[in-house]
């Protein structure tokens, strides 16, 4: 069995390190995503870490249908259409990110759930490190994932924004919310509340852009070019500035469409097997 994705370090420029995702086994990616879509991602979790086949924990026709309907488009205009479209391949795009940190990280990583619903806000991802012990944050990652035709406009516009925000404190009470929600899987009370006031302090904070880029800009001056501006989160190193590139292996809008109809292809095998 082979990895959902293929991962591997690449330059970008300077102030940032790269990291480069491609497509290693389609189907395995789009059984996990169904997964996650199912509201499985702990699950979903075990079988990247032990390369499992991939099938849910709990096989029922409601969580079929619900995931069947986050992966496919609405709407009666092509307006309507395009923006349930936009939403959808952000949500598996947020499942993929998930999942490349997944297969990179070890099993006491701690990560936060990818969202499996359009509407709700606050945190892409946010990866946790623990010490040796399990009581100290060694790194605190900010994911910020955007799926877009136009992904420099993205970057510079929203998602070194958001990051500023971060990077400013400006939403720290989010940011301790989150981390002491997921340190609480190893530290209980308020150990994990305390615990998580390392998440404000630089130090041990880094931030991940994760974004779409067709193979065309698959470039070390096309990577320089998108991640231009990151040297903005000043005073951290360039390791704690991540630029990651999902190549898609064509068009964007149509490679997700794809991507979607295997998923529900696989959601539609399951419920053979539940018949």
């Amino acid at each position: 069995m082979h990895p959902a994705l293929k991962i591997e370090v690449c330059k970008v420029n300077e102030h940032c390190v790269g990291s480069r995702w491609e497509v290693s086994d389609a189907d395995y990616l789009a059984q996990v995503i169904a997964i996650i879509a199912m509201g499985q991602a702990i699950h979903a979790g075990q079988i990247i870490a032990k390369l499992s086949p991939a099938a849910p924990a709990i096989n029922k026709e409601a969580l079929r249908d619900d995931a069947k309907l986050r992966l496919s488009i609405k709407g009666d205009t092509k307006d309507a259409q395009d923006a349930s479209r936009w939403h959808r391949d952000g949500l598996i795009f947020e499942a993929i990110s998930w999942i490349a940190a997944r297969q990179v990280a070890d099993d006491e990583v701690l990560l936060k759930d990818p969202h499996i619903s359009a509407t709700t806000q606050g945190l892409d991802g946010l990866m946790i490190e623990l010490d040796e012990e399990n009581k100290e944050i060694t790194r605190v990652t900010i994911f910020e994932d955007k799926c877009s035709a136009d992904p420099r406009r993205k970057f510079r516009d929203e998602v070194l924004p958001a990051f500023e925000a971060y990077h400013r404190n400006k939403r720290a009470s989010e940011l301790v919310a989150t981390a002491a929600a997921l340190i609480a899987a190893k530290l209980s009370g308020p150990a994990a509340t305390q615990a998580a006031a390392r998440a404000l302090d630089l130090q041990y904070r880094a931030y991940r852009a994760a974004l779409t880029i067709e193979s065309g800009h698959d470039t070390e001056e096309g990577r320089a070019a998108l991640f231009k501006g990151y040297e903005t989160l000043d005073n951290i190193a360039d390791i704690q500035r991540i630029g990651a590139t999902f190549v898609t292996p064509a068009k964007l809008r149509d490679w997700f469409d794809a991507l979607a109809k295997r998923a529900i292809t696989f959601l539609d095998e399951l419920a053979k097997e539940d018949a």
